[in-house]
């Protein structure tokens, strides 16, 4: 093998496209662009989603729903999360620790789900109705 033997293999290297040079190319005339029209013409072209003028897709359908990005400062937790909890106190920080709730987590509230047999003080962390009633029939504690 000489340097000046060396070519790439075969296929792998074709000619560029030679638009409008005669019928013979076969991309003469109009060159690939079909007769008349906004793609026909240089510079002539759209954004997405452009549909002629006519009203596009986007702006016909009606505008739906609503998410809160408040949403995400909020989590809960259940009953039977804070009975498999090994602690007598329970705060914010004690939860995210135990990878309980989100690190983003602001505002926690216990639900009734689950049952709980241990005496838990909660500190700093809401509960639902029946959740309340749950912990204090257990001999726990809500501390706001």
């Amino acid at each position: 093998m000489q340097l000046n033997t060396i070519k790439p293999a075969a296929g792998a290297k074709h000619a560029k496209r030679r638009v409008g040079r005669g019928i013979g190319s076969g991309l003469g005339k109009t060159a690939g662009r079909g007769h008349k029209g906004q793609k026909s013409r240089a510079g002539g072209y759209h954004k997405v989603g452009f549909e002629g003028g006519q009203m596009p897709l986007q702006r016909r359908l009606p505008k739906r729903g609503f998410k809160s990005q408040l949403l995400k400062f909020n989590a809960e937790i259940r009953l039977s999360d804070l009975e498999r909890l090994d602690a007598a106190e329970v705060d914010l920080i004690a939860l995210k620790q135990a990878g309980l709730v989100p690190e983003l987590a602001k505002n926690v509230k216990v639900i009734a789900a689950g049952q709980l047999t241990k005496k838990v003080a909660l500190k700093g962390i809401g509960a639902t109705a029946g959740a309340k009633a749950a912990i204090e029939a257990a001999g726990g504690s809500l501390a706001e």
